[in-house]
Order: C-alpha cells, then structure tokens, then sequence
C-alpha cells in the first residue's frame, strides 16, 4: 500500500510558500532526524534554487546519535548544506541558530536592514515549538499531531533577522513508497490516512534487522521471531490486544506499537541512512523507466491503430 496525504490546505500553504520564497534570503528546513531524507521536502530544493539553506535536524533526543552524525556529513559533504542536530525545548542550542543564520548571510550585528528567513519543514516536525524557544513566548501554536499551523506569519527574532514561519507541508507525490511508511511511523501523516497495522508491520520489520535488541528488552521477549508479524502477534498477546480465538486485533496492536516508537519508549533509533535512501532512489528510477517505457510503447501501438 503507498501512503500519500495531501489536503486542501497544505496545497494552498504550498502555493504560498512558492509566492514567498523569491522575498527570503535564507531558508531554515525542519527535519526529523530519525527520517533526514524522508522528512525533507524534495520539491522544496528545487524551489529555493541557490538560497542558502539551514537543515535543522529536530527530535535527535529520539534519534541514533551515530546516524545523526552521519546524516550531518552526508549533508556537508554531498549537499553542501549547512545543520544543526537538536531538539525543539533546547534552549542553549537552539539559541546558535540566529548567530549561524548572520553569519552565513554574511550580516554584522549593526546591519540595520531587514532580512527575511522562511522556515519549512513537514507536519509535526516541531516546527511551532522550535519557534517558541528561539523567541522565548509562545507565539506558534502547538500540538502533537500533524497540521496544527494553518496560515503563514511573521516572527521578529530581535537585530534584523525576520522569520517568516509556514503551515506544515507535504508534497503531493510521495514517490518513493518506504518513504511515506517512515512519515506514517513518526507521525507526519494524518492517522485518519494509514492502516496502523501496515505501518506497524514495517516499523517492526526494520526494527527486527536494525536494533533487534529493542523489541526484546521493550517486550521481554525470550526469543524474537524471525518474521514481523510473528513479532506483532507476540507484541498482541503481551499487551491484551487479542481477540475472541486467539486472533490478534491488528488496530489496536498496530497502534500501541506506534505510539511507543514515537514516543521514544524503544531507545534512540534512526528508520533510514543514506545508503539505503540510494539505494531506493536507483531502484525507484529503474521502476520509473519501465513506466515511462511502457507508456511509450502503448502510445505507439495506438498510433499504428490508428493508421
């Protein structure tokens, strides 16, 4: 199943964003550092065409601390983009982010001239309370759930730096499929657009490889099974989501199990690394090639048809 979620709303925040965009010296993006690849938005470094960029990756309290390392070089090295790893409530280094933002702009402290900065970044990435902490009020609206920002708005940082903060956004084609089940697993994606199980089951499948050690010592399992929905049965059984003949209630475990990993219960974990993300990239492009092949040879078969 490929997860897509894409309302009313975010295309309108998006048209906006583009709008905005030629009016910003500098774009901060929002990532969430347990999905660096996942969570960025691929249309969006299109759009900002050479603007300097700032990736800050959030919630790394929740990520593999190596991973994070690793993600930040990839990031140097192959993007040539600047990050910083943190977490939203971190004030002392969430504070080095307007002091970054001079400084790759290339900005004194007496510069008297406005600067606009836009800050992007996908639905519940922690973008409100990152805002909040780096102004010290409470001046985004917050919430742990996806879409809580509806409309753009101004936040003055203090010298001359001025955010102009955007609704949480999306990008209409999730193309790369494992993508879209690593927004559902963190929670980017609207409940209401995903079958619990499904994500559950992939979660649990990545988890079985990478950091098998979590789901033992998270469920006292004597043994782990080889296969996730051995894993999830046995997850089930433990936690009372079983049903009359001993039938697993594939809602109610997907979504215990979910809302544990989001909520760091399992240990610090990363769901994906550049590696793998190129891998799935190569792969997807072959996929694409066979399509557009396809969709050449039938347009060619009913061009002779109709000779």
């Amino acid at each position: 199943m490929k997860i897509q979620w894409y309302p009313g709303h975010m295309h309108k925040a998006f048209k906006e964003m583009k709008e905005t965009l030629s009016r910003v010296s500098l774009v901060i993006e929002i990532v969430d550092a347990r999905i660096p690849f996942s969570s960025s938005n691929p249309v969006l470094s299109e759009l900002r065409g050479d603007k300097p960029c700032i990736t800050i990756l959030n919630k790394s309290d929740l990520a593999d601390p190596k991973m994070t390392r690793l993600w930040q070089d990839y990031m140097s090295y192959e993007l040539g983009v600047k990050s910083l790893a943190l977490t939203a409530q971190e004030q002392n280094k969430v504070s080095e982010l307007p002091d970054l933002c001079q400084k790759i702009l290339g900005l004194k402290q007496n510069d008297l001239k406005l600067v606009n900065m836009m800050i992007v970044g996908i639905p519940n990435v922690g973008k409100s309370t990152l805002i909040n902490t780096l102004t010290g009020r409470t001046i985004a609206k917050t919430g742990n759930e996806p879409a809580v920002t509806k409309m753009q708005q101004r936040v003055r940082l203090g010298n001359n730096l001025v955010l102009l903060d955007t609704p949480g956004v999306l990008w209409p084609n999730v193309k790369n499929k494992n993508s879209g089940y690593r927004l559902a697993t963190t929670g980017a994606i609207k409940d209401t657009a995903m079958e619990y199980y499904d994500v559950a089951f992939f979660a649990v499948n990545y988890l079985s490889k990478v950091y098998p050690e979590y789901l033992v010592n998270r469920y006292q399992l004597s043994e782990l099974p080889e296969k996730a929905e051995a894993i999830l049965y046995e997850i089930g059984k433990q936690r009372g989501c079983l049903q009359r003949g001993g039938r697993i209630d594939n809602d109610k475990v997907g979504k215990l199990f979910l809302r544990e990993l989001r909520s760091g219960d399992f240990g610090r974990l990363t769901l994906e690394t550049p590696e793998m993300v190129a891998d799935e990239l190569a792969e997807l492009a072959i996929l694409e090639a066979q399509k557009e092949a396809e969709k050449s040879a039938r347009k060619n078969r009913w061009r002779k048809g109709q000779s």
